[in-house]
């Protein structure tokens, strides 16, 4: 049981060092913001229900260099209204970029888009 233990800190201490060490560069943040509305009683088929005006943004982003993890995703909903745009490096180098709402009388609809960054390779003259 002690080597056991021992084994486990000694792996958590390596992979502790890797990532204090190993990803300065590297972060990640998120942001959520609620602002529901005053629920208000809903009489439906089951009897009375409880609905509130739902409100909400959000956003997250995550940046490593390392791994070439790159994106990120903002939203925000006003009742059946939702707008919102997220963005991913592909690993081609190229940028896909969606900008994205949606309500309860035109459906859901999403635009694509990518920023392809072409990459001209330097010629060597021998």
């Amino acid at each position: 049981m002690y080597i056991k233990v021992l084994c486990l800190a000694a792996l958590i201490s390596s992979v502790a060092c890797q990532y204090i060490h190993g990803h300065g560069d590297a972060y990640s943040s998120n942001h959520f913001s609620r602002h529901d509305g005053h629920p208000h009683i809903v009489h439906g088929h089951h009897g009375h229900d409880y609905h509130a005006h739902p409100k909400y943004e959000f956003e997250y982003k995550v940046k490593d260099p390392h791994t070439g993890d790159i994106k990120d995703q903002h939203e925000s909903r006003d009742g059946d209204h939702v707008t919102g745009h997220y963005s991913l490096h592909q690993p081609d180098g190229s940028v896909r970029s969606i900008h994205y709402h949606g309500d309860h009388h035109t459906g859901f609809h999403a635009d694509v888009k990518y920023d392809t960054h072409h990459i001209v390779p330097k010629h060597h003259h021998y």
